[in-house]
């Protein structure tokens, strides 16, 4: 099943550079576990009010509950409000494989 997770990440006060940093290198990695695995599969960046954190991601996951692990499995969740919207295939999509 896939999801589109709207992420929005808000850097708490106090937080150095090095900390920003280091937490971005090891979300970095993460993401590409989970797409080395098939969870992700794409991450856009939306229009950004300056100074914000905001990425919408398409994960794949067997349900709510695998997609929740997943998300918590990802650092910058310390940082993060996640949005999930659960996605149905559309008859008319347009990459739909033929039947």
């Amino acid at each position: 099943m896939e999801f589109l997770v709207d992420m929005v990440t808000s850097v708490p006060e106090g937080a150095t550079d090095d900390e920003v940093a280091d937490m971005r290198a090891r979300e970095a990695t993460r993401a590409a576990e989970l797409v080395a695995q098939g969870n992700l599969l794409r991450l856009w960046r939306p229009p950004l009010a300056p100074g914000q954190w905001r990425t919408w991601g398409l994960f794949d996951a067997d349900d709510a509950d695998q997609l929740e692990f997943l998300l918590a499995s990802m650092p910058l969740r310390a940082w993060r409000q996640d949005t999930v919207t659960p996605l149905s295939p559309h008859p008319s999509d347009p990459g739909r494989p033929a039947r």
